[in-house]
């Protein structure tokens, strides 16, 4: 996703001199270019991220678009009251972009997961949040970042996501998209965890229960459509996550469950109220949390009764 994420702010930089990169330290080989390709429009400010996001938001007082990329955590958590106070008290136009969404930094443990930051910043008004599923869908949502007048934030896996559209796609802010149809239960999903429930979702074909995959790749503003037409049309909703199961996309989706009063239960799959446990690569982090496409078919087998 980082490379699909900088080849995007290439395009824009090119297209746009108001478009500048701001970075803390957390350099790759494509950022390197952009450097070299747009050296008045890239800003290094080290590990000060606070500053770094105080300082997009002069910049965009000024009329530039900034994109701020780094880690994930060190922007949600580290950096809070600077987004709050000056990016959407103020309505800046700037772009976060946080890398290593979820367990995306899997042998560094919880100080560098970014496992609570949908609960934290979807709180904050005016705040657009993109959760993009794979690298096409992460582009997209760069593009989409650009067109809104506003602050946004962007949740980027690192994990080597796989590709899960045949063929181009466009991201429609505030619209899920149906990855794939079932008619007795929704498994609702974001972010790079996608693949697993993919997965999950043939399995449970094995054992005739069909599950429809909704990829929900804007958390805010939310597709309540999407939410509840599935309680109309499917017997049980799932929400799959790579985050903490408190305020996170599960809790969304029980608050519009609740606000329009649907008659359909909800078992919510993530990190129950938890720091994620184990050190290793994603995917056994994502084993040892009950995260992998064994773990999610379990679960949802055991909600079934069908164990």
């Amino acid at each position: 996703m980082q490379k699909a994420y900088l080849l995007a702010l290439n395009e824009l930089a090119e297209q746009d001199p108001n478009v500048v990169s701001l970075i803390a330290d957390s350099g790759t080989g494509y950022d390197e270019l952009f450097r070299r390709d747009f050296p008045n429009q890239f800003f290094d400010f080290g590990i000060a991220e606070e500053h770094m996001v105080a300082a997009a938001a002069g910049m965009a007082s000024r009329g530039k678009i900034p994109f701020v990329f780094t880690a994930g955590a060190f922007l949600a958590y580290r950096s809070f009251e600077f987004i709050r106070d000056d990016l959407c008290i103020q309505k800046q136009n700037v772009k976060i972009a946080g890398m290593g969404s979820g367990l995306s930094w899997s042998t560094l443990g919880a100080t560098h997961h970014t496992t609570e930051d949908i609960s934290v910043l979807r709180a904050l008004p005016d705040l657009v949040i993109f959760s993009p599923a794979t690298p096409m869908e992460a582009g997209n949502a760069v593009r989409a970042a650009y067109a809104v007048k506003g602050p946004v934030y962007i949740r980027l896996g690192m994990g080597g996501e796989q590709e899960l559209y045949g063929e181009p796609c466009q991201l429609r802010p505030g619209k899920a998209v149906t990855l794939k149809t079932g008619g007795d239960i929704t498994i609702f999903t974001t972010g790079s965890i996608a693949a697993e429930v993919m997965d999950a979702a043939e399995r449970l074909a094995e054992r005739r229960i069909g599950a429809r995959v909704v990829n929900v790749h804007t958390i805010k503003p939310m597709d309540r459509d999407a939410v509840l037409r599935a309680a109309a049309e499917t017997r049980m909703l799932f929400s799959v996550e790579e985050h903490n199961v408190s305020g996170g996309l599960g809790g969304i989706i029980a608050e519009i469950l609740a606000d329009e009063g649907a008659p359909v239960r909800l078992r919510r799959i993530g990190l129950p109220d938890s720091f994620a446990r184990g050190y290793g690569s994603i995917g056994e982090l994502r084993r040892i949390n009950g995260l992998d496409s064994g773990g999610i078919t379990d679960a949802v087998l055991e909600s079934l009764g069908a164990l």
